[in-house]
């Protein structure tokens, strides 16, 4: 019998709890850059965000009507473990208990994600991630939620995104903490990825023989498409799926960086800072690897910037575009996923993350007659499963999101949500997108059911 088909939908913490000063937890880093002016739309916060955290059983119910196998949330680490060191916080790991519990009740697979950017505050004070030590606060800090919640939970992912923490948030500034420097960059992206093989040597190791326990990371992963068959452009495509792809899917699944990716970064005065062992530790044995995907890219060589580093440009293609300003490409989603099954064979692949914002309009109840997300899901989908039915491990698809919530930088400007969210009300209504995921789950498990 083939592996089951797993249908879901994603949320992270703070994108969604609020509570940011309730039972201990104490700031993280995006509670501090959402104080700072300038740094986030409308100078939005997450400190109410869709007040999950109180509305918790109303928010697992609307799951349950979308007759989802997985829900896919991150846990709050400032809310778990206060400041990032010493015992676990009871009254925060309380929540995730009752979540779990009525996850459980409800038939639905909780599915944590151990990081989601929000960084206690107190790390970031003593050097954030591009600090090796932050690597290991984060192996306890694992250590902690599975003692928790590994009686009941057997899908582990420790990191969101890497690529995401690393560059917009010590590189570019467009994320908390909001730093600008490459260098520290660079260090960010190792002590995340070895950040992830403590935290899965020390799941593993809690876990034993455990027939259930599946560890992974997510990555978001792109198609990048060369604009010519000229070497400049080549070249160009190549230095860009290096640094947003290879980077992170070479350590991860083959032991070693892409050697021209961690040259040049060392030329560039940037090095990865490997220590002996490190990318033994980073090899862990993954058994899923979760793809976020939300657009790809058509590249061209640009001119080097005086400080040395490739440069890239993107070439617009006469295409649909989100309010993200991305570019609607399913067929690239199909292409990436063969492309990663021949490259990369080994762990199962789900689609952890794809979804897309627009310029919703509600009616008087609330209601959001979406058909351009509902299109996008539509096709999304489409090009998930025709991979799969080209010999891809796929073997799942998770929504993003189950709801509008606190779209980082853009605050909440951007809704992802296939279930809006009134944010002076907190009142929840079901977009025609839901109806659409909801009836096409239905559908699918009903074929899947009738194949077997």
């Amino acid at each position: 019998m083939t592996q089951k088909f797993l249908w879901g939908v994603a949320t992270s913490s703070y994108q969604i709890e609020g509570a940011v000063a309730e039972d201990g937890r104490t700031p993280s880093i995006w509670d501090t850059f959402c104080a700072t002016p300038g740094a986030v739309s409308g100078g939005d916060t997450g400190a109410v965000a869709c007040d999950h955290y109180h509305r918790m059983p109303q928010d697992v119910a609307l799951m349950k009507e979308l007759g989802v196998d997985v829900y896919r949330f991150s846990l709050a680490w400032p809310r778990v473990q206060p400041d990032g060191k010493g015992a676990g916080n009871p009254a925060g790991i309380a929540f995730y208990d009752r979540l779990v519990d009525e996850l459980l009740a409800a038939g639905i697979l909780p599915w944590i994600t151990l990081y989601h950017w929000d960084l206690p505050q107190a790390l970031e004070d003593a050097g954030g991630w591009p600090a090796r030590d932050t690597a290991y606060r984060f192996a306890d800090y694992a250590a902690i939620a599975y003692d928790a919640l590994g009686d009941r939970v057997g899908q582990w992912t420790t990191m969101n995104e890497p690529w995401c923490a690393a560059m917009l948030g010590y590189v570019y500034g467009e994320h908390a903490p909001g730093r600008k420097d490459a260098r520290a960059g660079m260090a960010a992206i190792h002590h995340l990825l070895l950040g992830h093989g403590l935290a899965t040597k020390v799941i593993r190791d809690k876990a034993g023989h455990r027939d259930d326990l599946e560890v992974g990371i997510t990555l978001n992963l792109s198609h990048k498409i060369p604009a010519s068959d000229s070497p400049a452009d080549l070249a160009a495509t190549r230095w860009d799926d290096g640094m947003s792809n290879r980077l992170y899917l070479d350590p991860l699944l083959r032991g070693q960086y892409p050697a021209d990716i961690a040259g040049k970064l060392a030329e560039l005065g940037c090095p990865l800072p490997v220590l002996d062992g490190d990318l033994e530790l980073i090899n862990q044995p993954v058994d899923v690897l979760g793809v976020n995907y939300y657009t790809s890219r058509v590249v061209r060589a640009a001119p080097a910037g005086d400080n040395g580093w490739p440069a890239t440009t993107t070439v617009d293609r006469d295409v649909e575009r989100t309010a993200m300003d991305w570019e609607v490409t399913p067929e690239a989603l199909t292409d990436l996923l063969l492309r990663l099954e021949r490259d990369y064979p080994g762990p199962a692949w789900y689609i952890t993350e794809n979804g897309a914002a627009y310029p919703d309009t509600a009616d008087e109840s609330g209601y959001v007659d979406d058909t351009d997300r509902e299109r996008y899901l539509r096709t999304h989908i489409d090009a998930a499963l025709a991979a799969r039915a080209k010999g891809v491990n796929l073997q799942g698809y998770f929504a993003w999101s189950l709801m509008d919530n606190f779209e980082w930088a853009y605050g909440y400007d951007r809704r992802f949500g296939i279930v809006r969210v009134d944010y002076d009300t907190q009142k929840r209504t079901p977009k025609r997108s839901a109806r659409y995921f909801a009836e096409r789950v239905a559908a699918e498990k009903g074929a899947s059911c009738s194949a077997s």
